[in-house]
């Protein structure tokens, strides 16, 4: 499976480099065009396979007992720290990254910073639970999305890095927001599936006698210790 993605992403690669450099040649905008709408659809793909925050994203939505539209801020939070990531690190500080496709684009001090971090947001989540301390700050959105998108979005980071060395910047910073709303997309779509199943499920546990605070209960316990296990395996993986 790890060599068909290998494979896959280098094709994608290989062909956007393509058009990077027949646009720094020509500057033909409609090149350009086409590179976003490319992006956009490459970034929907890619945000499927693994490593892009889907776990963590719907564990942390499922036992947030969030709205629609705050399950969608938080995956594009996310999103946004995962491509952003990737653009910092290709102009400031490509020495932290593996920069062959084996290696994937991986930037290992960062990955273990924010799976221990996730790791402590998931014990906290846990705790709170056990503790049946009410509520849950806005906060928690925002840091969990943070954190899990340190991780740079490696599809991102090489074509920007290529733009870069085309010098083309601007060319791979569109690529780099259009890869960003592809990327937004999908975990959107995962977010609001997450949030149906939720739903779904306080109201079989409502219709069965449970009460608020006990399924709020729950739900933030499993949050926490779905967090913990999935950071955990990244960790060790």
């Amino acid at each position: 499976m790890m060599d068909f993605l290998i494979s896959w992403q280098r094709w994608i690669y290989g062909g956007v480099r393509a058009s990077l450099l027949e646009f720094s040649q020509s500057g033909d905008l409609w090149l350009l065009a086409g590179m976003m709408a490319t992006g956009v659809l490459f970034g929907a793909i890619h945000a499927l396979t693994p490593g892009h925050g889907k776990t963590i994203l719907a564990s942390y939505v499922a036992g947030a007992r969030s709205s629609f539209a705050r399950a969608f801020t938080v995956s594009a939070l996310l999103a946004a720290t995962h491509v952003l990531t990737a653009v910092l690190i290709a102009f400031f500080a490509s020495q932290l990254v593996e920069r062959s496709f084996v290696g994937g684009g991986r930037a290992p001090a960062l990955e273990m910073i924010s799976r221990v971090t996730l790791i402590g947001i998931g014990a906290w989540l846990f705790v709170r639970a056990i503790r049946a301390k009410p509520g849950r700050k806005r906060a928690e959105g925002f840091w969990v999305a943070l954190t899990a998108g340190l991780v740079p979005c490696p599809l991102t980071l090489f074509v920007v890095v290529a733009a870069l060395s085309q010098g083309e910047p601007g060319a791979g910073l569109v690529f780099a927001a259009s890869m960003l709303v592809g990327i937004t997309l999908t975990l959107s779509a995962v977010a609001g599936l997450t949030v149906a199943g939720q739903r779904l499920f306080l109201d079989v546990a409502l219709r069965n006698g449970a009460t608020i605070s006990v399924v709020s209960r729950v739900l933030d316990a499993a949050a926490g210790c779905l967090i913990m296990l999935f950071a955990g395996l990244q960790l060790l993986g």
